[in-house]
């Protein structure tokens, strides 16, 4: 008999959460005036508003912390870390930063000018918010296969490569500083990015002389899913498939705090030394000095383990199939979610979830009250709140894909805690019909407004 499937690590330490009653939930919510991100922490049962920055290090991360050099520059801490990044991605050029919006700040203060355009796959919002902030135009070249969310397709993160030479051809060179490619890409729902698609792209920027920029926050997670789907890479390892796919690119920003499994941290890489120059100002002036860059010493040794630590398959295998797992629960039950399961999060289509509630009274964080009214689980709204408005119109963008997001932190709960999120979420879908209002903005920011709107119900 084959032995069945377990985690690649045991439990060294726990954390009390506190339940709370329904009554509870209904006040806390209606004080934090709707916004999931405006509630306290221990107002919280199951936590899944993010994977970001809430994943439980390692015995041997907690021991490079208390081994981190605290000198203000040229610290021991900083090449351990710069030399994890050549031998894991290649690059020899790194700026680190205390996350990854630092990071695009840094290298789009030194790239994106007014009138210039973007393209890439589906930019996540604080990519877009940067974009954006600096007048530029963020382009979507995803694939429409991305956009279905009932269609298994093995690379829903691809780029639709017609759709980006037609972008390349009709703009100045000199006005695109960048393709951006999101490896996973969240905003499509966790799905991931072909080899071949990465090679392709890669080609198609050479001939029109563009530079290709990878956010990697999820690179492994990546990796892992070409591995799994891709023909010709089966017998690969992680660090192998890691290895080809930034062959393909020419930087990168990270956000650590994601496949590096820290609490903060991001950095910029490059290949390019002359803009390793251009970006090192910025850096000393928004982050710290270019050997720190606002991480502590500990920081920088705790993302230089992760970032191993990460690529490791058994690892790698034990995260995704936890995310499965409760994906699996909610298709058993009929739930609508993206598909296939992304890796680091299950995302619910709420347009087919909750189809009495009119999309500009916001369905996806519609769902996501009633899921926290219902549990106490906490997650988070990727559709018409996060998509902000048109920086010229100001209307409303409504996208084609509006997503309630379980985003699943790493190595923190157990199988029992998916139990619980899956059934909750059951129970609303099957009062879904009950349901046929949403909510309506009270107060908003005029960029990234979904961290900090205010709403009231409808």
């Amino acid at each position: 008999m084959q032995l069945p499937y377990s985690e690649s690590y045991k439990i060294k330490m726990v954390e009390t959460i506190r339940k709370s009653t329904r009554g509870e939930r209904e006040k806390w919510i209606r004080d934090a005036r709707y916004n999931l991100f405006n509630l306290n922490s221990d107002q919280v049962f199951i936590d899944l508003l993010t994977d970001s920055g809430t994943g439980a290090m390692s015995d041997i991360q907690w021991s490079e912390m208390l081994l981190g050099d605290e000198s203000y520059a040229g610290a021991r801490s900083y090449y351990k870390m710069k030399s994890a990044i050549k031998d894991i991605f290649g690059f020899d050029y790194f700026l680190p930063t205390h996350q990854g919006r630092a990071a695009e700040n840094v290298l789009f203060s030194t790239l994106v000018k007014e009138g210039d355009v973007v393209p890439g796959n589906s930019h996540f919002d604080t990519t877009k918010g940067h974009i954006e902030l600096r007048k530029a135009i963020p382009i979507d070249c995803t694939i429409d296969e991305a956009f279905d969310t009932e269609l298994i397709h093995p690379f829903k993160g691809n780029v639709n490569l017609d759709k980006l030479e037609e972008v390349l051809k009709s703009n100045r060179a000199e006005n695109i500083p960048f393709i951006v490619i999101t490896v996973t890409c969240n905003s499509s729902g966790g799905q991931p990015v072909s080899m071949k698609n990465l090679r392709d792209i890669y080609s198609l920027a050479q001939k029109y002389h563009i530079k290709v920029l990878f956010d990697a926050a999820r690179f492994a997670e990546n990796a892992y899913f070409i591995k799994k789907r891709e023909e010709g890479y089966q017998d690969k390892t992680i660090g192998e498939i890691v290895a080809e796919m930034f062959g393909y690119a020419d930087m990168m920003t990270m956000s650590c705090k994601k496949d590096a499994i820290v609490n903060i941290g991001g950095f910029i890489a490059l290949r390019d030394e002359e803009l390793f120059k251009r970006a090192s100002v910025y850096n000393i002036l928004f982050e710290g000095f270019i050997t720190y860059g606002g991480m502590s010493g500990r920081d920088l040794s705790a993302v230089a383990q992760g970032l191993y630590e990460g690529t490791d398959f058994n690892y790698l295998e034990t995260r995704i199939k936890q995310v499965e797992y409760l994906g699996g629960k909610l298709i058993d039950a009929g739930v609508p979610i993206q598909m296939p399961i992304g890796g680091h999060a299950v995302f619910v289509d709420a347009k087919r979830f909750l189809t009495k509630v009119p999309k500009e009274e916001f369905q996806a964080q519609t769902l996501a009250v009633e899921l926290y009214i219902e549990s106490g689980v906490r997650s988070v709204e990727i559709g018409t709140l996060l998509a902000d408005r048109d920086p010229v119109s100001r209307e409303n963008r409504f996208p084609d894909l509006e997503f309630l997001r379980l985003a699943i932190p790493r190595r923190v709960y157990t199988n029992n805690h998916m139990d619980v999120v899956a059934v909750a979420l059951i129970n609303v879908w099957e009062r879904r019909n009950s349901i046929t209002h949403g909510f309506k903005i009270i107060s908003e920011a005029p960029i990234l407004r979904h961290f900090t709107v205010e709403l009231d119900r409808v």
